[in-house]
């Protein structure tokens, strides 16, 4: 994942530096990624948050420049809340997923240097990937950013189509452990979500580690 804190030529080559994940299960949705900044060849922070948490059923993961995809972020989070007090009810996943979709055609002649996922459980659990022209694909896995070819592959090979998050935990925490093997702009450990009717979880490193033994 790329800092924004650079000058306009040298923005190309940074903005999708990471890797997310994103995994439909029969009982909710997990998001992951790694935990490495980067501008170019510089590791620029170890310890970055790349999955947030929207609304108690809704979460996002960021790749590309860290201004554009935070500035999202809260935008996506303040609509989450006037959506919830205006109607009594949570935003479903498709609804965010369009809103934000439509923020960013809105933005396309000046892009937002993002890759996107979002998924959650409110009606059903759901994913879709965006990109920063305002595409919107619901997905049942994706990955996004530099590594996500490498993390492809082991969706690809490990991922449980109707299987529980039980089953895909561990899919989803060693495809981004393959591409920090692999991606220079992936790195650290694994940062992993899970978001189910109970609510937005975040593992402990502990518990990563033993889904990686």
């Amino acid at each position: 994942m790329a800092n924004n804190d650079v000058n306009e030529p040298e923005l190309k080559k940074l903005q999708t530096g990471t890797t997310t994940v994103g995994v439909v299960c029969s009982d909710g949705v997990i998001l992951a990624s790694d935990k490495r900044a980067t501008m170019g060849y510089f590791i620029a922070n170890k310890d970055i948050q790349k999955v947030y948490q929207i609304d108690d059923h809704l979460g996002m993961t960021i790749a590309g420049g860290v201004g554009d995809a935070q500035a999202l972020i809260r935008l996506m989070q303040a609509e989450a809340n006037l959506y919830r007090f205006k109607h009594g009810k949570n935003i479903t996943v498709k609804a965010a997923a369009t809103l934000l979709s439509n923020v960013l055609h809105n933005y396309k002649f000046y892009p937002f240097y993002v890759q996107l996922v979002i998924a959650g459980t409110e009606d059903k659990p759901e994913v879709y990937s965006l990109d920063a022209l305002g595409g919107l694909c619901e997905e049942k896995y994706v990955s996004t950013g530099s590594g996500s070819p490498v993390a492809y592959g082991l969706l690809e090979e490990l991922y449980k189509d109707g299987g529980s998050i039980k089953d895909n935990a561990r899919a989803a925490a060693k495809a981004i452990a393959a591409a920090m093997k692999r991606d220079a702009a992936t790195g650290e450990r694994v940062d992993l979500v899970t978001i189910t009717k109970a609510g937005f979880k975040r593992y402990e490193r502990a518990e990563v580690d033993k889904l990686l033994a």
